[in-house]
């Protein structure tokens, strides 16, 4: 089957209708599981600021794409169309080139440092022990600085945490893009959208 599966209904990863317990609220994905255990939501929202909203001299595309491409190898439909939202309003090429890079790495049309990069997030996405010298070796060939690979590393795991708990605990999404296409275009960062939310709940 092509990948993601592109089901306009919300289903989970097996396709089913409901989420392994019974969450709080309607939301998809991880903004369910937030609002069921806020007190996790917090730090964690807090973690994915750091990551992808910080300081650094990767983009805030380059982050989005890193992550996005993560969730894609490890086919957690939620946090892949949310990132590849996000990424794709952020970087050159739009969704055609995110569309690209989940399909077919090594021929995508991005610069060489950002290539080398996720391949550095795809061998933590299979083992933290499958990133060689030879992969930090080729990214820092490319001009990839000690934190760029630090930062690439943490993404890639961090994502590997975030995506088996959208999918371990079996959360609903849908894959139409224009679901996840406005949030993608809010700019004011994970911690004070999750903050505005929680106000707007209370």
């Amino acid at each position: 089957m092509n990948w993601p599966p592109r089901w306009r209904h919300f289903a989970n990863h097996a396709g089913g209708g409901s989420a392994h317990i019974t969450l709080r609220s309607e939301e998809p994905g991880i903004r369910g599981l937030f609002r069921y255990r806020p007190e996790a939501a917090r730090p964690l929202t807090l973690l994915s600021e750091v990551l992808l909203c910080g300081d650094g001299t990767l983009t805030r595309g380059e982050r989005e794409l890193i992550a996005a491409y993560v969730s894609s190898l490890n086919r957690c439909r939620f946090c892949y169309h949310t990132h590849a939202a996000f990424a794709a309003v952020r970087v050159p090429g739009g969704m055609d080139l995110v569309d690209q890079v989940r399909a077919d790495l090594g021929n995508a049309p991005i610069p060489g440092k950002l290539k080398a990069l996720l391949e550095i997030a795809a061998a933590v996405q299979r083992s933290g022990q499958d990133v060689t010298s030879e992969h930090v070796d080729a990214a820092r060939r490319e001009g990839a600085t000690d934190e760029e690979i630090h930062d690439t590393v943490l993404i890639a795991a961090a994502f590997c945490m975030y995506n088996r708990y959208v999918d371990g605990l079996a959360t609903l999404a849908c894959d139409d893009p224009e679901h996840y296409a406005e949030r993608a275009r809010l700019t004011g960062g994970y911690v004070a959208t999750w903050h505005d939310e929680l106000e707007e709940a209370c």
